[in-house]
């Protein structure tokens, strides 16, 4: 018996919604992270992009559990020496609402040519408007 993997030709692409609005940062994230991979459809293959387009909506209103408001802290290094940036999740939610939830997903996702591939499926919006109403998104519970 073989195994039959999909062709880019059998793979098609349905747009989601996800209304984050005062949901965990955590579950919103998987969520989305597995309808990016294609987990949710029996043609799904860890090394082929068989997921779907994702749009998130009311990025902002987020929630975070425990004490993760005051603690959490987003890093990154510029590459100079002395170059560590910290920034905590208030002033990422002040300044770029969307960026939390963009980093949650994207850190559940491949590291890899395919995951970088997959990230573009997604849209993040920090209202509840959006440029999507054509693609006829479908709401997820």
């Amino acid at each position: 018996m073989n195994t039959v993997f999909p062709s880019k030709n059998e793979v098609t692409r349905a747009w989601h919604l996800i209304d984050a609005d005062n949901k965990v940062l955590g579950r919103v994230a998987t969520e989305a992270a597995r309808i990016l991979m294609g987990k949710n459809k029996p043609i799904y293959t860890p090394f082929l992009d068989t997921g779907d387009h994702v749009v998130v909506i009311n990025a902002s209103k987020i929630r975070l559990t425990g004490r993760k408001e005051d603690q959490k802290v987003y890093r990154h290094h510029t590459g100079y020496p002395g170059g560590l940036i910290e920034t905590s999740v208030k002033k990422v939610r002040a300044n770029h609402p969307t960026r939390i939830i963009e980093d949650a997903i994207a850190g559940m996702l491949p590291k890899s040519k395919l995951g970088k591939q997959m990230i573009k499926k997604l849209k993040v919006y920090a209202g509840d408007k959006h440029p999507h109403q054509a693609q006829n998104p479908v709401a997820e519970a």
